[in-house]
């Protein structure tokens, strides 16, 4: 039997500055995640971080880390051949199956956009998985801006919507991603859609929000949480928001569940 806390060492297999403080690493490894899920990263005697998986392939996996303390910062000292310790993947994905053949709406904010990355990505490469992507993403300002390269591939694939929160900038709008949920035509889609949001809590609340003043109903929006996961596995209490573990119930949870997850 696998043991499931036990980290593997894994090589890095390139490294992609994606932003001025996010890096996006890709990784050698078998593990074959779903769509949502994540995984402790660690560094033996420094510590260990849960990420979220950005993208994924045959013996391949990225993760889009934002430096902002020990763990990261030591995993941005990292180059190319050199190993990081992967365990996971865990807690439950997006519902995919509930996803197809329906008009999705994605909307988020930040580094939000790194845990639909690689869904995205199924959703361009496959079609007729859905019936229409609606996709509003929104960033701080021009330099915090992630995947420039497919932000102008899905211009192509899908209905979007990009914006600044407070800058204006060649082909962006300007504006929070909330004043533009208005804009998606929620009642041509014959009630056959869902509505995934991600981003920080706050951006979240407010999103989620919009959309049921749109006349969204609660379950058919996603949102994806990402708090103080350690152990991953449900035993350290650390994510536990009443009774419910954020990494064995989530990250990803329907919005009649998420609405309540309040600290």
């Amino acid at each position: 039997m696998d043991n499931i806390i036990q980290p593997v060492a894994c090589e890095i297999l390139d490294i992609k500055q994606e932003s001025k403080q996010e890096y996006t690493f890709k990784v050698k490894t078998d593990i074959r995640p779903a769509h949502g899920q994540f995984l402790q990263l660690s560094i033996p005697k420094i510590g260990e971080a849960p990420i979220s998986v950005s993208s994924f392939g045959d013996g391949w996996m990225e993760f889009t880390i934002r430096s902002v303390g020990k763990v990261t910062n030591e995993i941005f000292a990292k180059r190319p051949g050199d190993e990081l310790f992967l365990r996971g993947a865990y807690g439950n994905g997006w519902p995919m199956e509930t996803f197809q053949r329906k008009h999705m709406v994605i909307i988020t904010g930040g580094t939000g956009l790194a845990p639909v990355r690689s869904m995205l990505r199924k959703f361009e490469q496959e079609p007729d998985y859905t019936k229409s992507v609606h996709l509003i993403c929104g960033f701080k300002n021009q330099e915090g801006i992630l995947f420039r390269n497919e932000l102008e591939t899905w211009k192509n694939h899908f209905s979007t919507i990009y914006a600044l929160d407070n800058e204006n900038f060649p082909g962006w709008r300007k504006g929070f991603v909330t004043e533009f949920v208005k804009e998606i035509p929620f009642d041509t889609f014959d009630d056959a859609y869902e509505v995934v949001v991600v981003g920080p809590p706050p951006m979240m609340k407010f999103t989620a929000m919009e959309c049921t003043k749109c006349g969204v109903p609660d379950e058919k929006i996603w949102l994806s949480f990402e708090r103080k996961m350690s152990c991953a596995v449900g035993k350290c209490g650390h994510c536990r928001i009443d009774e419910v573990y954020v990494c064995l119930d989530g990250p990803t949870f329907n919005y009649t569940r998420a609405k309540y997850l309040v600290d």
